[in-house]
């Protein structure tokens, strides 16, 4: 049955008005190589899926899930020419304000209470120390989070330069990771071949060693820890150029941090000063790693060389949560409530994406194609209750019926 006559066929799941309720449950997985890609450390660095659509990924336009040749698949790829250009018109038709001056405007009052929280952190009684603590938690996933991600995509502002700048200032000073790898992972890898098994299917959230509630309410409080660790493994794939410049960002940015502690803030000692760096920077690691997994795995997984075109491989494995303040202004509307929107458009800014998302839906449910929605609590339920299915198992891959 084609997905323009009717929902698409799950095996074993089951999706009610865009909500999913279930994964598929088919036999077989790949391990498919990524052919036709170059490392980070190589000369095609700067290739990213800033397009409406990234480069041709394996098996894109080659095979149909049916066998069919590339031409069967026309109609898909004029969906997503239809889409791009209602949203073309949109873009287009936006002030700088809306493109680029509402997300730089966070970012930047999220650096003007940087004193405030760390005068917050002298008093010696408990609310304002609490204030301190919240503030810096959430201006530091702000910038580590929203910064990083828009600096990733280039959606902070239309100059190279510019945009080479943000990325490793928001990347690298702020995040402590290396810009060759953030990109290429994040852009080159999980955009081009999202729930792709083997390449862009969220494995890197997985640790299936840990039990449910390890993984779900502790782990996520050693995400500080861990993310320098795997930076510092991760520049081996680096130009050395690269990597010394990675190396003295992220010394400069815990250096920045850990002395306004002390002589800002007024701490007595070392150790507590970075017990309090630990607490601010894990603050919202619970929902940011809940959000990273939430998205994407239990929703259909695909073989490298049986997937589907972009418009369907976007729709039907990525998923939207429900707005929320907090996670707004920390997170970003593309990696909350318009995540669909973000993957088909990866080079729009948040409030672009938010500005787009009722042309988005509309369109995908008029042609009859998933808009996956479910919340938080929702999603949290499902994963405790099936962590073993999803989380430590290899996930199944789709097979869709009747994609032409």
């Amino acid at each position: 049955m084609p997905l323009e006559d009717g929902d698409p066929v799950r095996p074993g799941g089951r999706q009610v008005s865009g909500e999913v309720s279930g994964v598929p449950r088919l036999p077989g997985m790949g391990e498919p190589s990524l052919r036709g890609t170059t490392a980070p450390g190589g000369s095609r660095t700067d290739v990213m899926a800033e397009g409406w659509e990234p480069g041709p990924a394996l098996g894109d336009g080659d095979v149909t899930p049916g066998g069919a040749p590339q031409r069967a698949r026309q109609p898909e790829e004029a969906l997503m020419t239809e889409l791009s250009e209602l949203v073309q018109k949109v873009v287009k038709s936006s002030s700088w304000w809306e493109r680029h001056g509402m997300d730089i405007s966070i970012l930047a009052c999220s650096f003007l209470l940087l004193p405030a929280g760390f005068l917050c952190l002298r008093s010696a009684r408990a609310i304002p120390f609490l204030a301190g603590v919240l503030t810096l938690g959430v201006v530091h996933h702000t910038l580590t989070v929203k910064g990083s991600h828009l600096a990733s995509h280039n959606a902070l502002t239309e100059s190279k330069s510019w945009s080479k700048v943000w990325a490793i200032f928001f990347i690298e000073l702020c995040s402590a990771f290396t810009v060759e790898q953030a990109t290429y992972n994040h852009v080159k890898i999980h955009h081009g071949y999202t729930n792709v098994i083997g390449l862009g299917d969220s494995s890197t959230w997985k640790l299936p060693f840990l039990n449910r509630y390890v993984y779900m309410f502790i782990a996520p409080l050693a995400v500080p820890i861990l993310t320098p660790l795997v930076a510092l493994d991760l520049l081996r794939n680096v130009e050395w150029k690269a990597a010394l410049r990675t190396l003295c960002c992220m010394f400069l940015g815990f250096y920045c941090h850990y002395w306004l502690l002390l002589h800002v803030s007024g701490f007595q000692s070392p150790w507590s000063a970075l017990l309090c760096m630990l607490v601010t920077r894990s603050l919202l690691a619970h929902p940011y790693i809940h959000v990273n997994i939430f998205q994407h795995i239990g929703l259909p997984m695909f073989a490298a060389d049986r997937k589907p075109k972009r418009i369907h491989l976007m729709s039907l494995g990525v998923l939207n949560l429900p707005r929320n303040p907090l996670l707004d202004w920390s997170f970003g509307h593309s990696l909350i409530s318009c995540h669909v929107e973000h993957h088909l458009f990866p080079s729009l800014s948040d409030n672009m994406c938010l500005k787009i998302k009722p042309i988005v839906s509309q369109y995908l449910k008029q042609k009859k194609l998933p808009y996956n929605e479910d919340t938080y609590s929702s999603r949290l339920w499902l994963f405790l209750q099936r962590y073993k299915e999803l989380m430590v198992h290899a996930p199944p891959i789709t097979e869709l019926v009747g994609i032409q």
